[in-house]
């Protein structure tokens, strides 16, 4: 059995990814969603916990999550120090949904706690998951984050993170701490071919030329 659900939060998404026996978990979201995050993690069996960069809407409920399920967390370790503090990296937005957008984010992000919590794995381009039973692969998307991960699953599925959002429409992240690096990211997306694309915020689609 191979599955993919999407788990909503918000305007944003956790996925439980699953194939036989085993899930993995990719981003923990905000607290006020962890409940029903742990109610659908516990239906299958979670062998770790992913995170596609470090921002607060990911991660909030790392450390919980990790704790009630006895999981591992794993990350780009670029993205660690964003962990403990959101404002060390600054964001950028060039278009005004952006600009609305990295607003409340930023609100967010002075006002919102995050438990801390202490990644166990570092993952990096082409680490494989077959470890922990999901066929998947880690790909580097830096831009929006400087340690954005996303992952090539089934080689059908890929998991973006915010290296692309689908918020009112599908695009390149309106969000970015470095617009060229997201470019070539977003192109590197582009030039994997026929998968469907998961976002952290919004609908899959199928991938196209970004």
């Amino acid at each position: 059995m191979r599955k993919v659900e999407r788990i909503k939060c918000g305007n944003g998404n956790c996925y439980l990814i699953q194939e036989k026996e085993s899930a993995i978990l990719v981003d923990t979201s905000r607290t006020q969603y962890r409940d029903n995050i742990l109610k659908i993690c516990k239906k299958s069996n979670v062998k770790l916990i992913i995170l596609t960069h470090g921002h607060m809407d990911h991660i909030q409920n790392a450390l919980y999550l990790s704790q009630e399920l006895k999981v591992p967390i794993a990350m780009h370790k670029a993205d660690y120090e964003l962990t403990k503090n959101n404002m060390i990296e600054p964001l950028v937005a060039h278009k005004l949904l952006g600009k609305l957008i990295l607003a409340l984010s930023i609100k967010s992000f002075h006002n919102d706690i995050i438990e801390p919590f202490e990644p166990e794995i570092f993952l990096q381009e082409g680490d494989s998951l077959q470890a922990f039973g999901i066929n998947a692969t880690v790909v580097e998307l830096p831009g929006h984050t400087k340690g954005s991960i996303g992952l090539n699953v089934w080689d059908s599925d890929l998991f973006v993170g915010d290296a692309l959002m689908n918020m009112f429409y599908p695009t390149k992240s309106m969000l970015y701490g470095e617009r060229s690096r997201m470019d070539e990211s977003a192109n590197k997306i582009s030039s994997l071919g026929k998968k469907t694309i998961h976002f952290g915020h919004g609908k899959p689609v199928s991938n196209r030329k970004w």
